[in-house]
């Protein structure tokens, strides 16, 4: 008697969406970047996986030029929809860093992903998000990498203290009457000029709204074409920068620019303005 051939086992087919994300923009303009290395190395992973099933989905869902600390991604956004209408089982990336840096923003989308039965990998650090060693896994190397995010943060913010000691400029709009060559702070004399008459005629009327009304009279604007009113009257008679120093959270330092404002002018200015604050305590000059 005969044995009947055995019935070959059904694969069910997955099918696999690749996720990139690179943080700055640098190199995207080149022909074979950061996204097109990730999703090599992923549709080779789904490759070597065919025989369980796996199938690479056709659309494609890039980031480049998004920080991995929020969820407000275009790609992620579309990656998420199509998720939600079951139209991927498993999301495969290059490293869970890419997906999010941030373990509250990954518990968000670990959830999605259990909703709707979807299967997270990552293709250099393996692990299966449905088991209970693979979620703590998970949160290990997702702390780690929110801790490297931090530190980095917290350098960055030290070499901008450091450099603001020094009387760096470090970025941002240049004040009015300044404009950056270099990554410094040049006086645009034209502009200077009129930093000048605006001091200089608040020490003999001391009051910022009648000197708005004479700027707006004369025509002058913001460097992006604002009006210039009372407040921002205020700001610039307060900017120290004007007496070329550079300041970092309240503190002042000899700034790298050279001063548009003498000393002298500017502490008559401010003793005028220490009057007007006592005077009128609800007034915000700031």
């Amino acid at each position: 008697m005969t044995k009947p051939p055995e019935k070959s086992k059904v694969v069910r087919k997955l099918r696999c969406a690749v996720y990139t994300r690179k943080s700055s923009e640098e190199g995207l303009e080149q022909e074979f970047n950061s996204l097109h290395a990730q999703r090599e190395a992923c549709e080779a992973f789904i490759a070597s996986q065919r025989s369980e099933g796996w199938v690479l989905v056709r659309d494609q869902y890039d980031d480049g030029g998004i920080s991995g600390g929020t969820l407000d991604r275009p790609g992620l956004q579309r990656l998420l929809e199509d998720i939600e209408d079951g139209l991927v089982d498993v999301v495969v990336v290059y490293k869970i860093d890419r997906l999010s840096r941030s373990v509250a923003d990954f518990a968000k989308l670990v959830e999605v992903f259990d909703r709707n039965q979807v299967t997270f990998v990552s293709v250099t650090q393996s692990f299966n998000t449905t088991t209970s060693m693979g979620r703590l896994t998970l949160n290990i190397l997702l702390s780690f990498a929110q801790f490297e995010r931090e530190v980095t943060a917290e350098r960055i913010r030290d070499k901008v203290a450091a450099s603001r000691k020094k009387g760096m400029w470090m970025g941002g709009v240049p004040p009015f009457g300044y404009r950056v060559e270099n990554r410094k702070l040049v006086v645009d004399e034209e502009r200077a000029e009129h930093v000048r008459w605006i001091f200089a005629r608040f020490l003999e009327i001391g009051s910022g709204t009648e000197l708005a009304r004479e700027v707006c009279m004369r025509g002058l604007r913001t460097p992006r074409g604002n009006r210039i009113d009372k407040k921002y009257i205020y700001r610039m008679l307060s900017n120290r920068a004007y007496i070329g120093e550079a300041v970092h959270r309240g503190d002042s330092y000899p700034g790298e620019h050279d001063a548009i404002i003498d000393r002298e002018v500017w502490d008559r200015v401010h003793a005028i303005l220490q009057d007007v604050r006592r005077q009128h305590p609800w007034d915000d000059m700031r």
